[in-house]
């Protein structure tokens, strides 16, 4: 079989397909080259994206500097390349250099209860129903995320334990802080608040995930589990 024999990407394993190899071994295994093959999503006849993407980047010494430089005419030189894919890679250049020119924000650090209610209240204060949140937080009690997990009547919401812990593994969360309104305003933990409180407290231990604190907030005041000595 002759060395120039094309293959279609569509026929190679799926380990070496760029798509599937960002889904299954993350973005920083891809090459420019892979990566570049995704934005223009396919080659031309004779020529899979990938070995585009590789002899385009070849034009401009493998400088992905140079490359944005380059115009959607200069791209167009390319056979596989018109000016929809031209457009693609020039504005996929684009968002790089303006993420590298803006400043990495700090992420807000957790130091105390109060924190947590001033961070909360006005998110879920003054709501006329129940909303339950989940902080996610580094080493460093900095918050990864935060997330609404669920919302209900003024009675009560349902929390998906399961869900909690998906997602803090998937943030790379070492801890996690519950925070929940009572639209009523009373600041004491009913039973089911109590109840899952342990129980978010005890899948965390066996996934090496601290509760650090659950937060009832009203419209004015909270009720912090941690420093009740609840936890």
């Amino acid at each position: 079989m002759s060395e120039n024999t094309f293959f279609p990407i569509r026929s190679w394993s799926e380990d070496d397909q760029p798509r599937e190899k960002l889904l299954q071994k993350g973005k920083t295994s891809l090459s420019d080259a892979e990566l570049i093959a995704i934005l223009i999503g396919s080659g031309s006849r004779n020529e899979t994206a990938v070995s585009l993407s590789r002899r385009i980047l070849a034009s401009v010494d493998y400088n992905l500097n140079a490359l944005g430089k380059l115009s959607v005419n200069q791209l167009n030189h390319f056979k596989g390349i018109g000016n929809v894919k031209a457009i693609t890679i020039q504005a996929a250049l684009e968002l790089g250099r303006r993420r590298k020119a803006q400043t990495v924000a700090e992420p807000q650090k957790i130091t105390s209860s109060q924190s947590v209610f001033d961070l909360m209240q006005p998110l879920i204060g003054e709501l006329p129903y129940e909303e339950f949140w989940i902080i996610y937080l580094n080493n460093a009690n900095k918050i990864i995320n935060r997330s609404q997990l669920s919302k209900g009547g003024i009675t009560g919401t349902v929390v998906d334990v399961r869900l909690v812990f998906k997602t803090a593994l998937e943030v790379g969360a070492v801890s996690i802080i519950l925070a929940h309104n009572h639209p009523s305003g009373t600041l004491q933990p009913s039973e089911p608040d109590k109840q899952i409180t342990r129980k978010l407290k005890s899948g965390g231990e066996m996934l090496d995930i601290k509760v650090l604190d659950h937060v009832i907030v009203t419209e004015k005041e909270y009720f912090s589990f941690a420093d009740a000595g609840f936890l």
